[in-house]
């Protein structure tokens, strides 16, 4: 197709939403977009677009963007697709994903990556950006190619799902990552005191006869991570907070000025280790849900800053997966469609602002990304709007996600997005049928 010009570029108006861009503005306010960029914030005439988007009663926001997400794509498609990921995410009002590379082949080299770009490119839904393997096969023992990686699209390297426990290689790979400009994301587990464990250490691993994981196993690879960053002057990012103590470690090296940063994730500060329940495999995730104090401070966490992002931790997996015994199961659930849902809950709660939402979910991500997001004139628009007020339940079964393992089935939540734009196109309408679908 030709390229337009930009008198015949598509212009669609929001009208008369609360525009919420943490920093930047909060008001009551319309945004004009000329293809794929604002034109326009403040008062927009209605003749001046081609379609008007009422979004009064509505918080209108730059689009959210999730740092830690499995697409499983290439090699696991049958728990998710790189084109069915992308489209739960715009029905959650996620405009940019990273993606982890414990794929199949693993992300470990230039082909993987661009592949990843190549598909998200033809789903045309939201923007992916691959995250890189630290370690060849993720097997802990060699660096990737860092500069070929980045070159070919990574944003960052991580090796999720197995712990980089070698200290040396951690050192020369946050070295090698400062040298390119970008950060390493840390699944902080030590596998030895991880052992055999499948949930929390605590009464109810013990009531359950299950093998439990102590907080510690998290939190002794949070403080060696974050020596090696204050050693090294590189960015570390801490994946899925969970526990109390990695929050106040995460906490003190900020005050003293290590380029630390980290996210959780909503069941880490929506559910406990009392949720397995009886064997609930729904609730069985690494690191595992904890206790009520943890759950606590990752709040509080949130709420004072220590914590960046609230990430998703999107782990789609089939039925095969996780309809057998809890020893048995799979780790993760899927989140891209429940992510916003539970984070406003935050926000009912009064332990988050809409501004902190934001600021979680959005702002502080794109900082840590290099991107900028700011809605206004010549930005991409690649936005949200979100009801905060509109009451939905979670449905799994009609999740756009090809896989149903999450433990709020049958919740009732409060606040959801209801239209999301990628690049100034509607990619998701509640309204209409899925409108960016091919």
């Amino acid at each position: 197709m030709k390229n337009q010009t930009p008198s015949h570029k598509s212009r669609i108006k929001i009208k008369g939403g609360r525009i919420i861009d943490p920093g930047h503005m909060d008001e009551i306010a319309d945004i004009l977009i000329e293809g794929d960029r604002i034109k326009k914030t403040g008062s927009v005439p209605d003749d001046s677009a081609s379609q008007v988007i009422d979004a009064a009663g509505k918080i209108v926001a730059p689009g959210l963007i999730d740092m830690h997400t499995h697409l499983r794509e290439p090699g696991h498609e049958y728990k998710e697709t790189i084109a069915s990921g992308c489209r739960a995410a715009v029905a959650g009002g996620f405009t940019t994903l990273c993606c982890m590379p414990n794929t199949s082949p693993v992300n470990d080299n230039r082909q993987i990556t661009e592949y990843i770009i190549r598909q998200a490119k033809k789903a045309g839904l939201a923007r992916v950006c691959p995250v890189a393997a630290i370690s060849v096969g993720l097997a802990g023992q060699r660096l990737t190619d860092f500069h070929e990686l980045k070159e070919a699209g990574a944003v960052a390297f991580s090796d999720d799902g197995s712990p980089v426990s070698n200290g040396m290689l951690m050192r020369r790979a946050m070295e090698y990552a400062a040298g390119a400009s970008l950060f390493l994301i840390s699944h902080c587990e030590d596998m030895d005191l991880a052992g055999d464990g499948v949930m929390n250490e605590g009464p109810t691993a013990t009531m359950l006869g299950l093998s439990g994981i102590p907080n510690i196993a998290e939190t002794v690879m949070v403080l060696r991570d974050i020596a090696l960053a204050e050693w090294t002057g590189a960015h570390v990012h801490i994946a899925h907070v969970s526990a109390g103590e990695s929050v106040a470690a995460i906490r003190d090296a900020k005050k003293r000025g290590v380029n630390v940063t980290a996210e959780t994730a909503p069941h880490y500060f929506t559910l406990t280790d009392a949720d397995v329940g009886d064997f609930d495999t729904h609730a069985k995730m690494n690191p595992p849900l904890r206790g009520k104090a943890d759950r606590d401070a990752v709040i509080q966490g949130l709420s004072d800053g220590s914590i960046d992002a609230v990430a998703t931790d999107h782990a789609p997996h089939s039925s095969l997966e996780k309809e057998i015994e809890f020893d048995s199961a799979a780790n993760g659930i899927i989140g891209l469609e429940t992510s916003l849902a539970l984070t406003l809950a935050l926000v009912h709660k009064n332990h988050l602002t809409l501004d902190g939402l934001i600021r979680v979910m959005s702002k502080n991500p794109a900082k840590i990304l290099g991107m900028d997001n700011d809605l206004k004139p010549g930005a991409l628009a690649d936005i949200v709007i979100i009801d905060p007020e509109k009451e939905h339940v979670a449905t799994p079964d009609r999740f756009f996600s090809l896989s149903r393992n999450t433990p709020f089935a049958g919740m009732t939540f409060t606040g959801k997005a209801v239209l999301t734009l990628v690049g100034g196109r509607v990619v998701f309408d509640e309204t209409r049928d899925f409108p960016g679908e091919k």
